[in-house]
């Protein structure tokens, strides 16, 4: 029997309690996970949906257990494959609402095909990616987004690796919705995924989560007071991209492709947009630490195109109405198909 979806919303009145299931949550003591689930279970009620139209769907690691604490409809699948499992349920029935939750890990390394191209469709499910540059249930190897050095149980000498730029790789695969935040700012993350919720096609959403045990400490420099001021850009539609503390506020300038850091109100400072169907600029807002700048937080690219799902059921329907082709007789007509139409 496949899921039910039930589509009257009207007037639906539920809170966190309604999507928090009987299962005890097992995460270490102080593991961002923990933020993030609170962060998605206080926003969707707000939605107006009921929650048997929600699909949670987890991979393998620490963030895979999300969907045993949803009390909503949920698949606990295997390592990497996630985004399969979400796309046949999205395509089969479109109405649900489908959320990927993987681990930088999970999403990265083995499953980075079925990432790739499920963004490269434009899907609709909503993609959370837990980035703590580690793999946390195996015990602490280094992970795809492991910083250059990082010294794990399974590079003690330090990683030699360069690591995966999420943003970027979501950019390069034309993913039309791509956000990111932190486990730390509860509004900050219930702004960005409400975004997400309403966003058709694929969206994907980087959320920096610390590992208390294995990499604790990760993202500090984005978290801490009297750090974060310093190193954190928050992204808004339309306005320049400004960042710093008040006493040394400080503008980004794009220039030959590349940014610059120039005192605020200096000439030419970039203005964020989020239409950016091209991708030069997204992409370049996407590599701004890299570039000795601040990382960016909130939605980098909020673009519309048909999602996959759509496109598929006009096709299946009008594959039905018009007959189209006898598959009996192509299957016995030779070697090769020669299509007419």
């Amino acid at each position: 029997m496949g899921i039910q979806a039930k589509s009257n919303g009207v007037g639906l009145k539920l809170s966190r309690k309604d999507f928090q299931s009987d299962q005890t949550v097992r995460w270490c003591p102080g593991c961002g996970d923990y933020a993030i689930l609170a962060g998605v279970q206080r926003i969707l009620p707000e939605l107006g949906m009921p929650k048997e139209n929600f699909v949670f769907v987890g991979g393998i690691g620490c963030a895979a257990r999300f969907p045993y604490y949803m009390d909503t409809f949920g698949f606990h699948t295997i390592h990497g494959r996630a985004p399969a499992v979400a796309t046949g349920i999205k395509v089969t029935q479109p109405e649900l609402s489908v959320w990927v939750i993987s681990g930088d890990g999970d999403a990265l390394s083995i499953g980075g095909n079925h990432l790739i191209h499920a963004m490269r469709r434009n899907i609709g499910i909503k993609i959370l990616l837990f980035n703590n540059r580690i793999y946390g249930l195996t015990k602490g190897q280094y992970s795809p987004t492991s910083q250059v050095g990082s010294k794990t149980k399974s590079t003690p000498a330090g990683s030699i690796d360069y690591p995966i730029h999420p943003i970027s790789l979501a950019v390069g695969a034309e993913c039309t919705f791509i956000a990111r935040t932190v486990d730390r700012d509860q509004k900050h993350m219930a702004e960005i995924l409400s975004a997400v919720a309403k966003h058709e096609g694929t969206a994907f959403v980087e959320i920096l989560q610390n590992c208390i045990v294995f990499n604790d400490g990760v993202w500090h420099e984005y978290t801490e007071k009297g750090l974060k001021e310093q190193n954190v850009l928050y992204l808004e539609e339309g306005k320049p991209l400004v960042y710093g503390p008040e006493a040394d506020r400080k503008s980004v300038r794009l220039h030959d492709f590349r940014p610059e850091f120039v005192e605020e109100g200096s000439p030419g400072a970039t203005v964020h947009r989020t239409d950016d169907e091209e991708g030069t600029y997204v992409h370049m807002l996407s590599r701004l630490e890299s570039e000795g700048g601040p990382v960016p937080l909130g939605i980098f690219r909020d673009i519309q195109r048909p999602a996959y799902e759509a496109l598929l059921g006009d096709q299946v329907t009008s594959a039905m109405e018009g007959g189209g082709d006898d598959v009996d007789a192509l299957l016995a007509s030779g070697d090769t198909w020669d299509h007419k139409n």
